[in-house]
């Protein structure tokens, strides 16, 4: 049978650490689960099973792989003890006899976006980046539709849009839409993606390194590894529509309890073909998984282990493939959620009557 294996970490400290370990993470302060994270070795967290292909019938299995950073320390280590860690973690999947191994949230970040890692293992590896571009481009349009925005009239906002998946939305988001900003921290990488843009179809890009500047826009697609809260309430237009692909995520818990005009979701979530168990609780519901998750067993699906989405740039052609190739084998896109909870159309009119006003 062939098989993945799947890299995540915690996002927030005591939660996540008390999903493995209950007792540690009620008695540990996070502070101190910061500071331990450097020292612990990558966990093997389960045995994933159940996974089977709706156009070939084949099964896969695979394993969830814990590297203990948090975000906190992944951010300020140097990325070369980083790699190491993950490197580590991707030894371990070798040894339990996967083929593929995918890496999730930000161990597919630091540094040079998995080349390092790929290039130090056996296995092949891949970041997900280009399905999770793919599905959180699907989620925006959905969420535009029920919000009756019309992208061709919009302003289109892509926060993190010198990033891999960055690029690769606004490129994808390009033709179908009136007026793009792309906002990043570095000038130059920007200027790189207007072309781009432009070559894709979308005339008028204006470019900006003020996150602020997403007042102007009908719809943001959020996707940077800030750390978490960079988008805040007030920065946000009323009846605008937020697709946050970045976890930890980028809009603050405060614009759900302050801003009863926006409607925000959670970007990139599939639904897995079969009867999936995937052994470990990691904060979704069981038949759900994150668009990179769903990228390598897509992978693990077809027998394409080789080393996919890794680096800076993603290829447009690969975005394509591996969105054709999970769509054969059976993964779809997730009902929308909003801040890890299902959105139903009582909300999403409760929304539009508030703006309406």
């Amino acid at each position: 049978m062939d098989s993945f294996a799947f890299i995540i970490h915690p996002i927030d400290p005591k939660r996540d650490v008390t999903r493995k370990y209950p007792v540690l993470g009620k008695i540990l302060p996070e502070p101190t689960i910061h500071f331990l994270s450097r020292f612990w070795p990558p966990v093997r967290l389960s045995h994933v099973t159940g996974a089977r292909s709706r156009g070939t019938g084949k099964e896969i299995e695979g394993w969830l792989i814990a590297v203990p950073y948090t975000t906190q320390r992944m951010l300020t280590l140097p990325a070369k003890e980083v790699y190491r860690k993950i490197i580590a973690a991707g030894r371990l999947a070798e040894s339990l006899g996967a083929k593929i191994l995918g890496l999730g949230a930000y161990t597919s970040v630091i540094g040079d976006g998995g080349r390092t890692i790929a290039n130090a293992l056996d296995i092949a590896v891949t970041s997900g980046d280009s399905y999770t571009a793919a599905i959180s481009v699907y989620a925006t349009q959905k969420a535009a539709r029920l919000m009756e925005i019309d992208l061709a009239q919009s302003v289109v906002a892509v926060v993190g849009a010198g990033g891999a998946i960055g690029q690769a939305v606004s490129q994808l988001l390009a033709p179908r839409i009136g007026r793009m900003v792309l906002i990043g921290r570095q000038r130059e990488g920007l200027e790189l993606v207007v072309d781009k843009v432009r070559a894709m179809g979308c005339a008028d890009v204006v470019i900006s390194e003020d996150v602020s500047t997403i007042t102007a826009a009908e719809v943001v697609l959020t996707v940077t590894s800030s750390g978490g809260n960079l988008i805040q309430p007030e920065m946000l237009r009323r009846g605008a529509v937020v697709c946050d692909v970045s976890r930890p995520r980028d809009v603050s818990w405060q614009v759900s309890r302050a801003r009863d005009d926006v409607l925000v979701i959670d970007g990139g979530l599939v639904r897995v073909p079969g009867q999936i168990h995937f052994g470990f609780d990691y904060g979704l519901p069981s038949d759900l998984t994150y668009g990179c998750f769903a990228e390598t067993m897509t992978l693990a699906f077809e027998g394409l282990f080789e080393d996919y989405s890794v680096g800076k740039d993603l290829s447009l052609e690969k975005v394509r493939q591996i969105d054709a190739l999970a769509t054969h084998h059976g993964f779809e896109l997730a009902a929308l959620r909003s801040f890890e909870k299902k959105l139903d159309e009582s909300l999403i009119e409760k929304i539009k009557a508030k703006v309406q006003r």
